[in-house]
């Protein structure tokens, strides 16, 4: 694979991001992780996943430069689909997936950690959905996701405003299990990993089956939705002005169009 690294030791499997500078999530880098888990599923001697970045960042967020690349709304929208897709397939992974985040967990990063079934801040992490700073709007299930873990009154200020919040107030709003020092992040991370390998793998898997049915069906139109409107944001000339304004460095200037 061309941008994850990975190996298994004591029943866990260590999944390495690493696309400098940021860990940008193109789609080349979520059909990587899509096979690598189909093959990690049938794995007997993979119980628990953890994800993490190599060098500065965890996710910086989607990989904005291969936007102006797709030329139609509704190619946005499959894109949408497809990371949708990706992280519904990790919540419901039958084995616990811990991300390790450190840096910074942006847009389609902190979508991506949102997906995993803890998370495990530095405590100085960046974790926020910038997306409407661009004209855009989240793609990968962070409107409906981020709402159920911090509450919809901090979700909405949250992406109004395009703010970020650290790993320990991550923590204190239940978007992060733990925060801790950088130099100790993997090392709590495999801790608790190899605490989880230890469970029967049987049990486990049940309790991640059984949590499918906290989510009521609004959450599938609300993601359905979400990809649509995407996919229009995109089209619209404010998005297509936020793509452009992020490559050229610049301010953009929304006209409401």
């Amino acid at each position: 694979m061309e941008y994850l690294q990975w190996n298994v030791e004591d029943k866990i499997a260590t999944i390495t991001l690493n696309k400098a500078p940021a860990n940008a999530l193109s789609s080349v880098v979520l059909k990587e992780l899509t096979l690598l888990l189909d093959d990690l599923k049938n794995q007997e001697d993979v119980r628990v996943v953890v994800l993490h970045g190599e060098g500065r960042f965890f996710s910086a967020g989607a990989d904005i430069k291969e936007f102006t690349t797709v030329e139609t709304g509704e190619a946005f929208t499959e894109l949408a689909k497809f990371g949708q897709d990706l992280f519904e397939k990790m919540e419901n992974f039958p084995k616990p997936i811990i991300a390790a985040i450190h840096g910074a967990a942006l847009g389609g990063g902190l979508e991506l950690a949102m997906g995993c079934h803890i998370r495990i801040v530095t405590k100085n992490a960046k974790l926020g959905l910038p997306e409407l700073q661009l004209g855009l709007i989240p793609g990968f299930a962070g409107t409906q996701r981020l709402p159920r873990l911090v509450g919809s009154a901090k979700a909405f200020e949250m992406l109004f405003t395009s703010d970020t919040m650290t790993g320990e107030e991550a923590v204190q709003w239940g978007l992060a299990n733990r925060a801790v020092d950088e130099e100790v992040l993997m090392d709590e991370a495999l801790k608790m990993a190899k605490k989880i390998a230890q469970k029967g793998p049987i049990s486990v898997a049940s309790v991640i089956e059984l949590s499918r049915y906290n989510k009521h069906q609004e959450f599938y139109q609300g993601v359905e939705k979400e990809a649509q409107l995407f996919g229009k944001v995109f089209t619209s000339e404010d998005g297509q002005e936020g793509i452009t304004a992020f490559i050229e460095k610049r301010a953009p200037e929304f006209k409401g169009k």
